[in-house]
């Protein structure tokens, strides 16, 4: 019985033992561990999440930011919490507020419904009263995206990287929009996005999977892996094979969230749900 409020220690597997430390390809370099966090469902998880997301973005820390159906309740936690504060506080925090999100669709802006500027200004920028521009963004309207992928990857650059990036996880594995099959390096780019994913994001746009865009600008997996902490946030039951296959089997290419398991500092708060295939 998975018991909410757990810490465990979860290490990457080898072909004899699930829970021991083995790289199975030469060269490959695996953290030995990760902070693995129950809670009982998903509010409890969106608490969770919100309280870490305050506590680095009160000092100013550049947090990487993500969208879909995870982050609702996250951010209405988030939205709560900062109701409660007195003004002063809640003007040290606009002041300070340094915030890049994962990724936008090509073609769409911040006047677009299923844009993420959209999404984002709706569930954070308008309720809490962040200034324009504060809760940055790639430029899903540019007229070339590619070279807006370079722009806003160099505006990350230049806030001096990512302190803590939020992530949810992709039904393929993907977080961002990194598609399978996805290296360990790839930078900020524009890409197609697959099948999978549009079919996954179909209710932003009336759950018609042809709506959604069909290419996106997102951070790559080399600015994900450069952040100083990672917070992976999944539930439901939906997701819980392919976490499984996330933290406990080999990082490959075939599922990019994967890749995760090489970073020092991550933390992966769930609900019972999603961790119910987690051995």
């Amino acid at each position: 019985m998975v018991m909410p409020q757990l810490w465990r220690s979860v290490r990457a597997p080898s072909p004899d033992a699930p829970l021991t430390l083995s790289p199975s390809a030469p060269g490959l370099s695996v953290q030995p561990g990760f902070r693995l966090q129950i809670e009982a469902d998903e509010a409890a998880v969106a608490e969770r999440v919100a309280g870490v997301l305050l506590e680095a973005l009160e000092v100013g820390e550049p947090v990487g930011l993500a969208t879909g159906r995870t982050m609702e309740p996250v951010y209405g936690a988030l939205r709560r919490r900062v109701a409660g504060w007195t003004p002063a506080r809640r003007g040290r925090l606009l002041v300070r507020w340094c915030s890049f999100n994962l990724d936008e669709y090509v073609g769409l802006g911040p006047a677009d419904a299923g844009s993420f500027a959209a999404v984002m200004a709706e569930a954070l920028g308008l309720p809490l009263g962040l200034a324009a521009g504060q809760l940055q963004l790639p430029d899903g309207r540019a007229l070339d995206p590619d070279a807006e992928a370079r722009r806003y990857g160099a505006a990350v650059a230049a806030a001096g990287g990512i302190a803590l990036q939020l992530l949810g996880l992709g039904s393929n594995g993907h977080v961002g929009f990194n598609e399978p099959p996805c290296p360990a390096n790839a930078p900020c780019r524009c890409l197609e996005l697959s099948s999978a994913t549009r079919r996954q994001n179909a209710a932003a746009f009336g759950g018609d999977p042809a709506a959604v865009p069909e290419r996106a600008i997102t951070l790559g997996t080399a600015e994900i892996l450069a952040a100083r902490r990672v917070l992976l946030v999944v539930t439901g039951s939906a997701k819980a094979e392919i976490l499984r296959r996330s933290l406990q089997e080999p990082p490959g290419p075939e599922v990019p969230a994967s890749w995760l398991q090489r970073h020092p500092q991550l933390q992966v708060v769930v609900d019972a749900a999603a961790a119910a295939a987690l051995s």
